[in-house]
């Protein structure tokens, strides 16, 4: 009976020690494994996205990022964004590696609510697609292409102030100036100018552009559902141009260098549903983030007093406005259209020491650093001087993204805006009637009532 005893006593003791070598080592390695970022999934499925979405809806969209840099005391956190894990990276050096990693650590990545609204986009906005896109699109906003283009953005901007400003007392901005810049790239993406033709499209696409980043719940009356419906009719739509458009080039009446359109028919084995898609992609990139820039402009005085009544620009005259684009990019710096983007990880990595597993989800913010007082003395304070000379440092100013992801439409952002500036304050003086008007993000920074001004010709 003594011996049993002494058995099961010994077993027992074996056992013991055995298990509690064993979560003694379970432990220890699982405290030198890396860990996740500090952060919070917040509520089930909807995770932090209200929140997200919410700060910038009340017009303060840094509030979601400095909260938690303060909270957690770290500059990459994780959350729960559009129902995806998500870590948010914050800062210049963070920019940089993001940016600078494409292709090797991460890759495009759009939200569900994008993809369920255009199905065959995923294609060409991540991996090979992505780089054929931004290589064909080069074609067509060089400096060379640009040139060409000029005169007839100039033309454009005179017949839009022409016919929405002068003789006007007072005007509503933001829908003048969305008028310009969709009739400039209906007119350069797709030689399409019939003014209710071009109406049309720009009513389905701000309703498709609503729906991009809202929550995916595709019920009557949603944003997002609005969205699936827009985006149906309008791939019709351009489903006929592209048609036509093939009908035209095989009769010898359209030209293969003509625009966008021609040249993707031309070059690309994409079925039309998908060049439809990748159109869309273009037009919303080719003037929404273009209007909420112009916008927000409020000065420049540099070229106007040197050319003739109805005088076309000249290339040599943008070059020249060197002070009026330090202008715009303080504009940028402070209201930037778009508030980031987001990238996923195609492999696990390391990053301030934190794990990023593979398939993750990131997330990068201008305002982590365009409004950082380290980056940007006195953040707040309008100061073209801040791009003179050398400049921001790299990584700090990023509206248009950087590294290999630099936003390829930039110098064609960079003249449709010059052009804007140039006939607005050659022709007014203004003065915005709502002094303190808010400013919401959704997604794009617009102003809440249009930003409504008083205007004042001048005399001469």
């Amino acid at each position: 009976m003594e011996l049993l005893y002494v058995y099961f006593l010994t077993t027992f003791f074996v056992l013991l020690v055995s298990v509690s070598l064993h979560f003694l080592i379970f432990y220890k390695n699982k405290s030198l494994a890396p860990a996740l970022p500090p952060g919070n999934t917040g509520w089930p499925f909807v995770g932090e996205t209200l929140e997200f979405l919410s700060t910038g809806w009340k017009g303060h969209p840094e509030r979601f990022i400095y909260d938690r840099i303060a909270k957690y005391s770290s500059h990459v956190f994780r959350t729960h964004l559009l129902g995806e894990r998500v870590a948010v990276f914050c800062g210049a050096n963070a920019n940089k590696f993001l940016l600078s990693n494409e292709h090797k650590l991460v890759q495009a990545w759009w939200p569900s609510s994008f993809n369920k609204i255009f199905p065959s986009s995923s294609h060409v906005t991540t991996g090979e697609g992505s780089t054929q896109l931004r290589k064909m699109l080069s074609e067509f906003i060089e400096p060379k292409a640009l040139n060409r283009y000029l005169s007839t953005m100039d033309r454009i901007a005179q017949r839009n102030f022409a016919e929405g400003w002068e003789n006007k007392q007072e005007i509503v901005t933001y829908p003048l100036v969305k008028k310009y810049t969709f009739s400039t790239a209906c007119r350069l993406f797709l030689s399409i100018e019939d003014p209710q033709h071009v109406d049309k499209l720009a009513k389905l696409l701000e309703v498709v552009v609503a729906g991009l980043f809202s929550i995916p719940i595709d019920l009557p009356g949603t944003a997002f559902n609005k969205a699936i419906k827009a985006s149906s009719v309008l791939k019709k739509q351009l489903g006929y141009i592209i048609k036509q458009r093939k009908i035209d080039l095989a009769e010898g009446k359209a030209s293969p260098n003509q625009d966008v359109l021609s040249h993707v028919l031309l070059t690309s084995d994409d079925s039309e549903m998908q060049i439809a898609e990748r159109i869309s992609g273009v037009l919303i990139g080719g003037h929404d983030t273009i209007t909420s820039a112009c916008t927000s402009i409020v000065e420049q005085m540099e070229i106007a007093n040197s050319k003739a009544a109805g005088e076309i620009l000249k290339w040599d005259d943008i070059q020249k406005m060197k002070y009026s684009w330090s202008v715009a990019c303080e504009v940028l710096r402070l209201a930037p259209p778009l508030q980031g983007a987001f990238r996923e990880a195609i492999t696990d990595f390391m990053y301030n020491d934190f794990s990023i597993p593979k398939g993750w989800k990131l997330y990068w913010s201008t305002y982590s650093t365009h409004i950082n007082p380290k980056y940007f003395p006195d953040p707040k304070k309008f100061d073209p001087s801040r791009f003179e000379g050398s400049g921001p440092a790299p990584y700090t100013f990023v509206p248009f993204g950087g590294g290999p992801r630099i936003c390829p439409g930039k110098d064609y952002a960079k003249l449709e805006i010059l052009v804007f500036m140039h006939h607005l304050v050659k022709r007014f003086k203004f003065e915005k009637m709502i002094p303190d008007e808010k400013i919401m993000v959704n997604p794009l920074s617009v102003p809440v009532k249009g930003l409504p001004v008083q205007l004042y010709p001048h005399k001469n």
